[in-house]
């Protein structure tokens, strides 16, 4: 592996603004990276064309004296269920296979104006509905650390390939633990950002009031970075919230004087030998820096995942309506009449597990069941929220594993749906409640494989996560066992 890749984001731009090594060297070497770690199948599509010409313009500006912009041509990738003008974007499925949007997300064109270079797509779980990777269209994402194990997901691409050192920092989409989770599984950070702080136009869909574009990066300060860019009102996102633009970056790393909540709900006695001990580890670092350990409860901690299957399997039955086989995507038309094609063209065009999300939906929405669950549900919701707000009046973070496991083998989860639901116990409550959430590495079980640790914060105060979470990584090392 080339050594220039295993710099932190922010140290690679550092060194291309300085002229110790340029845009185009590393471009190259990400590509270079790609190639050989192609076997991890963490990109659905490569776009080394356009990458080398965006490393060379921000080249160009640094020569003539210019500002390149914060990401200064550095490598990044971007998940495949967020919009690239003129680059296909699949959401990993059979259905948008060949689909090329005529224009980019928002949060691709922050990328563009802050001159990253952008190398590629990242593979995911069909329309981010899974929890491993395994869902694509195009192939399972194999664990970096592990190739027996899964990657995560839904954005287990984009996860791995920053692991794997294919690029500096990418971009996730966080339905229910989509970034976090994989996160932990491949040993790296990712942030979950408050809804409404980071613009959703041109990610395309599934469950539209819980999903939220967010970083991974190797270090707290790489994601802070990324958050610098993302961060913005867009007036093109109706929930985008008019907000002082911020700098993350600029975080002093402290913990002392902190207050961190711990909930008993978040540490059952079922929960895994490996995760528990990390974690007490953990609590243990940041007490004995300083950190004031509060006990709390959430008592609706148990019913968020059974709330968070109903409305999100509600909201991508109504999202993925759109998939008609009419107007864009896989169509078959080899049937008799419109209801035919309707038909054959969502049963050939989406796998099972979006299929399962769909009927599940659509059953949830139905006449008869709609007070039962979706009604039900939605209050559950607004208690989950409460609680989770009320915690936080008394404490500056909640921290808890942010999976009650490492990751698990390929293919071991997929008989039975509901243990890979299971991995989202912890952070699928975040999405539910709109707050921010951090994963960070907090050491390893006893095979070597990371575990992470979430830390939760109120609305709109990333900057404390930075700022508890930068203070970890120097107590501990980042991935060190502590």
């Amino acid at each position: 592996m080339n050594n220039l890749l295993q710099m932190p984001l922010t140290e690679a731009v550092k060194a291309v603004k300085s002229k110790k090594v340029s845009a185009v060297e590393l471009t190259r070497a990400s590509l270079g990276r790609i190639a050989e770690c192609k076997e991890l199948n963490n990109f659905i599509t490569v776009c080394a064309e356009s990458a080398l010409a965006a490393a060379a313009e921000a080249d160009k500006k640094i020569a003539l004296g210019g500002d390149p912009g914060p990401l200064a041509g550095v490598p990044v990738a971007v998940k495949d269920n967020i919009s690239t003008k003129g680059i296909r974007t699949t959401c990993a499925s059979k259905f948008l296979q060949n689909y090329v949007p005529p224009f980019d997300a928002s949060v691709v064109t922050a990328l563009r104006n802050a001159g990253a270079s952008i190398v590629g797509k990242t593979n995911m779980d069909e329309f981010a509905m899974g929890s491993g990777s395994e869902n694509s269209y195009f192939g399972a994402v194999k664990n970096f650390r592990e190739r027996s194990r899964v990657a995560g997901g839904s954005s287990g691409g984009s996860a791995n390939a920053v692991a794997a050192c294919e690029v500096f920092a990418a971009l996730g989409s966080d339905t229910g633990g989509s970034i976090r989770q994989p996160a932990a599984y491949c040993g790296v950070a990712g942030l979950k950002p408050t809804y409404s702080l980071v613009s959703r136009y041109g990610l395309i869909a599934f469950a539209s009031s819980l999903d939220q574009i967010g970083p991974l990066g190797r270090t707290v300060r790489d994601c802070a970075l990324m958050l610098d860019v993302l961060a913005f009102a867009d007036p093109r996102d109706s929930t985008s919230v008019p907000r002082p633009q911020k700098t993350y970056s600029d975080f002093v790393p402290r913990v002392k004087g902190k207050r961190i909540g711990i909930a008993k709900e978040f540490f059952p006695d079922t929960l895994n030998a490996d995760v528990r001990k990390r974690l007490n580890a953990a609590v243990a670092a940041l007490e004995g820096a300083g950190a004031v350990v509060k006990e709390t409860s959430i008592k609706s901690f148990n019913a968020a995942l059974a709330t968070y299957y109903v409305l999100s399997s509600a909201e991508a039955a109504s999202n993925l309506a759109r998939f008609d086989g009419i107007k864009y995507g896989y169509s078959d038309r080899s049937g008799d009449g419109l209801t035919d094609i309707y038909f054959k063209s969502r049963t050939g065009g989406f796998g099972d597990e979006v299929k399962r999300r769909i009927m599940t939906g659509n059953y949830v929405l139905s006449s008869g069941y709609y007070d039962a669950y979706y009604l039900k549900a939605s209050k559950v919701r607004t208690l989950i929220k409460r609680e989770y707000e009320d915690a936080l009046r008394d404490c500056d973070a909640l921290i808890c594993p942010t999976a009650p496991s490492s990751a698990f083998k390929a293919g071991k989860k997929t008989s039975d749906h509901t243990q890979v639901y299971l991995e989202d116990v912890y952070t699928v409550p975040v999405n539910i409640a709109g707050l921010p959430a951090l994963s960070v590495p907090c050491g390893t079980d006893g095979g070597g494989m990371p575990i992470g640790m979430q830390l939760i914060g109120k609305a709109f105060d990333e900057k404390n996560l930075f700022e508890l979470a930068g203070a970890f990584e120097e107590i501990t090392g980042g991935n060190a066992d502590v």
